[in-house]
C-alpha cells in the first residue's frame, strides 16, 4: 500500500485515543486549556517528529531496526526499544478493543442492559441493587456486569469468562487481518478512516439536541490560563501528540517503507497532523456536548434531592422559615436560592447538609479515562430515541478505529524483526497474537482493569519519550543534519524548510529533554497509585500500588529501553560486530528466477555513504554507480542495462530485479 495511506490510517486510528481515551488522557484535549499546549506542541514536536520518521522510512525501506542499524549501528537498540513498547501497548490496546466487542454484542436488545439499575426481588417486595443505586445504572453495568470488578490489585478473582473470550475474538480478528498482510489492510482503511468521521458527525448533531450540551461545549471554549501554567498540562498534550501520531512506536516508519521513493511525505506530514488535530476537536466537541447533558442531568437531580431537604427543613421550623418562596425552574434560579439562604442563616449548604449542585464542578470532575466511552456515552445513548441504534454504531466505530490502531502498532513489531531475522510473516504473525493473548490473561481478571492502568501509565509513556529524544540524536547529530538534508533534497525535489533544521537540531530535543525531566520528577513526587472501585461505597478510591506493583511499574520502564543501553553496549566491546552503519561494508543481495545471488561490496575508505544515494556530504548530485557497485538494482523493461538506484537497507543492502513491483520493501520481498 502507499504510505500515505498507512500514514492516514495511522493517524485516525489514533483518534481512539482521544475518543475512547484508552489513556486515561482525555482530559489533555478537554478544554482550550488543553488544546492550545496541544496544538504548540504538535507544531513544535509532532510535524517534525512525524516528517522525520515519514522520510527515514520511506527512503531506507526498513523496519525501525533497520533503519536505526543503519543510521547507526550502536544506536539499533532504538528499533527494538520501539518494538517492545508496541508490544507493551498492544497488550492492553486489545483489551480495550474486547470490551467494545463486548458492549456491541450486547447492544441488540431494547431497552439497553445498562438504562435501569437491576432489582433484588424477595417475598415482600423488591428494590435495586445497593451498589446501582449509590453510584448509576451504566457504571453498575461497567464496573459490575461487564468487569465484575475487585476492590483491589492485589485480589485477582480469577478470569472474567465474558471477556476472555471477547479478548480471544479481538486477537483472532487482529490476527486474521495482519496475515492478509499490509497491502490489504490498507484498501480497509479507505473505509475505516471515513466511518469514524460519519459516526462523529451524527453524534455530534443528536447530542446538541440534547439539555445541557451547550454548557459542556462552553466549558470546553473557556480559557483557563491558571491551568494552562501547569507542567503536568504541557506532559499530558505531549502524551497526546505522541500517541495520536504513532510516535515511537515504529509503525510510521514501517508503513512509510511502502511509499513510492519520491512520495512528497513532506506534504503528508503536515496533513495528516493537521486532519488529525482537527478530527480531536470534532471528537472533544461530541465528548462534551455529551458530558454537558450529563452534567446537566446530574445537576437537576442534585438540586431535587436539595429542595426535597429544605422543604424537610421548612417544616421542623428551622431558621430557614422566613425564607420566601422561590420558583426553581434551573441551575442559576438555585444558585440565586441559595445566596438568599445563605445570606438570611449565615450558613452555607455543607452546614445546612445540602449538596453542593453545580453545572461547573461536575465538567470539572468529569469521568476520564475508559470510564467516558463505557459510562459517560453509555448513559447519554440512553436518552437517544432508538438507543440501540445508536450504541450498536458506537461500539462498531471504536472497534474500527481499534483495529485500525492494532495494525499500525503490529506492523511496527511484524516489519522490522522480519526484516532484520527473515522470519515467515504469516509465522511471526500467528506466534505474536498468541503470545499476546496468552500474557493479556492478566488483563481480563477481575482486577484487570487495574493493570490496564498500570501498563497504560507506565510501560509506554516515559519509554516513548526516551525513544523519539533518541531518534532525534541519531538523525541530527549522529548522522548529520547537514547530510540529511542532502538526503531529503534528493529524495524530494526540493530543500525542505529551514524551519526543520533548527527544529531537528535544537528546539525539538531540548523541549523533548525538558518533557522527560519533568516526567522523571513527577514520577519521583508522586508515588504510583490507581483508582480502585469499592464495591461497599460504590465508588472509585485513590489507592496506592503494593510494593511489588511499583517493582512491575518501574520494571515495565526498564524492560522497554533496555534494548538501547543493551545493543549500544554490544557493539562498543564489538560483541557484535559494528558493521552496517551508514558507511560500512555490505552486501546486495539479488532476487531472480528463485535464486538468491549475494555478492559482497567494499566500499572505498573514508566513503561516508548518505542516507540516500551513497555519496560523501558534500558532493554534487547523485550519478548511478557503475553496476558493479549498485547497492540497489531494479530492472526498467525488457533488456538493455538496468537502472541503478542506490538504497542501503541496514546491514544488507538489497537489490533486486523486478520489474513490476519497483516499490517493495524488503520485508515483502
Amino acid at each position: 500500500m502507499g504510505g500515505f495511506e498507512g500514514s492516514v490510517g495511522q493517524s485516525y486510528s489514533a483518534d481512539l485515543h482521544q475518543t475512547t481515551c484508552q489513556r486515561q488522557k482525555l482530559s489533555p484535549l478537554a478544554d482550550c486549556a488543553y488544546l492550545v499546549p496541544y496544538l504548540i506542541l504538535l507544531i513544535l514536536i509532532g510535524i517534525p517528529l512525524f516528517f522525520l520518521e515519514l522520510a527515514v522510512g520511506q527512503r531506507i525501506r526498513r523496519g525501525s531496526i533497520g533503519v536505526w542499524n543503519y543510521i547507526s549501528p550502536r544506536l539499533g537498540g532504538i528499533g527494538f526499544a520501539s518494538c517492545v513498547v508496541c508490544f507493551f501497548v498492544a497488550l492492553y490496546y486489545n483489551v480495550i478493543i474486547s470490551w467494545s466487542l463486548f458492549y456491541f454484542s450486547q447492544s441488540f436488545q431494547d431497552p439497553l442492559p445498562w438504562k435501569e439499575c437491576p432489582l433484588i426481588k424477595n417475598d415482600s417486595n423488591s428494590y435495586k441493587v445497593p451498589e446501582c443505586e449509590k453510584s448509576s445504572a451504566t457504571t453498575y453495568y461497567w464496573y459490575r456486569q461487564a468487569l465484575d470488578i475487585s476492590d483491589s490489585i492485589s485480589d485477582s478473582g480469577g478470569l472474567n469468562w465474558k471477556m476472555t473470550l471477547a479478548l480471544l475474538a479481538a486477537w483472532i480478528l487482529v490476527c486474521l487481518a495482519m496475515i492478509k498482510g499490509i497491502q490489504s489492510s490498507g484498501k480497509v482503511m479507505y473505509f475505516s478512516s471515513l466511518f469514524p468521521y460519519v459516526v462523529l458527525i451524527c453524534f455530534l448533531v443528536r447530542a446538541l439536541l440534547l439539555e445541557g450540551s451547550f454548557d459542556g461545549i462552553r466549558h470546553m471554549f473557556t480559557p483557563k490560563l491558571e491551568i494552562m501554567l501547569e507542567a503536568k498540562v504541557w506532559r499530558e498534550a505531549a502524551t497526546q501528540v505522541f500517541f495520536a501520531l504513532g510516535l515511537g512506536f515504529g509503525g510510521v516508519i514501517a508503513f512509510s517503507s511502502y511509499n513510492k521513493r519520491d512520495n512528497n511525505c513532506h506534504f503528508d506530514a503536515v496533513l495528516v497532523s493537521f486532519i488529525n488535530f482537527f478530527t480531536s476537536v470534532l471528537a472533544t466537541l461530541v465528548v462534551f456536548a455529551v458530558l454537558g447533558s450529563k452534567a446537566n442531568m446530574t445537576t437537576s437531580k442534585c438540586i431535587q434531592q436539595n429542595m426535597s431537604r429544605m422543604q424537610m427543613l421548612l417544616g421542623n421550623g428551622s431558621s430557614l422559615s422566613p425564607l420566601p418562596q422561590v420558583n426553581i425552574t434551573t441551575a442559576d434560579d438555585y444558585s440565586r436560592m441559595m445566596e438568599k439562604v445563605t445570606t438570611s442563616t449565615g450558613m452555607n449548604h455543607t452546614a445546612l447538609g445540602l449538596d453542593k449542585c453545580s453545572i461547573e464542578d461536575e465538567l470539572n470532575q468529569a469521568v476520564q479515562g475508559t470510564g467516558l466511552a463505557f459510562i459517560a456515552f453509555t448513559e447519554a445513548m440512553t436518552h437517544f430515541p432508538a438507543s440501540p441504534f445508536w450504541s450498536v454504531m458506537f461500539f462498531l466505530m471504536l472497534i474500527n478505529l481499534g483495529l485500525g490502531s492494532m495494525f499500525g502498532t503490529i506492523e511496527g513489531i511484524l516489519t522490522p524483526l522480519v526484516d532484520t531475522f527473515k522470519v515467515r510473516k504469516e509465522l511471526l504473525t500467528v506466534g505474536c497474537c498468541v503470545l499476546a493473548f496468552s500474557i493479556g490473561l492478566l488483563f481480563v481478571q477481575r482486577s484487570g482493569n487495574y493493570f490496564v492502568t498500570m501498563f497504560d501509565d507506565y510501560s509506554a509513556t516515559l519509554p516513548l519519550l526516551i525513544v523519539v529524544i533518541l531518534e532525534n540524536v541519531a538523525i541530527a547529530w549522529f548522522y548529520g543534519i547537514d547530510k540529511f538534508f542532502e538526503d531529503l533534497k534528493d529524495m524530494l525535489g526540493f530543500t525542505p524548510y529551514r524551519f526543520y533544521y533548527y527544529m531537528w537540531k535544537f528546539i525539538t530535543p531540548i523541549l523533548l529533554l525538558v518533557l522527560l525531566g519533568s516526567s522523571f520528577i513527577q514520577l519521583i513526587m508522586t508515588p504510583p497509585s490507581y483508582s480502585a472501585w469499592i464495591e461497599d461505597k460504590a465508588a472509585e478510591e485513590k489507592v496506592p500500588f503494593p510494593t511489588w506493583g511499583i517493582v512491575m511499574c518501574i520494571s515495565l520502564v526498564l524492560m522497554a529501553v533496555a534494548p538501547v543501553p543493551l545493543v549500544f553496549g554490544l557493539r562498543y566491546f564489538n560483541v557484535l560486530q559494528d558493521d552496517g552503519g551508514a558507511g560500512g561494508a555490505r552486501s546486495t543481495v539479488s532476487y531472480t528466477k528463485g535464486r538468491i545471488i549475494k555478492e559482497d561490496v567494499q566500499l572505498e575508505e573514508g566513503d561516508d555513504a548518505s542516507l540516500l544515494r551513497g555519496k560523501a556530504p558534500g558532493d554534487g548530485p547523485s550519478t548511478p554507480p557503475p553496476p558493479g557497485n549498485s547497492i540497489y538494482r531494479k530492472q526498467s523493461g525488457g533488456g538493455g542495462d538496468p537502472e541503478a538506484d542506490t538504497a542501503p537497507n541496514g546491514r544488507y543492502g538489497i537489490g533486486y530485479l523486478m520489474a513490476d513491483v519497483p516499490d517493495m520493501p524488503e520485508s515483502d520481498l
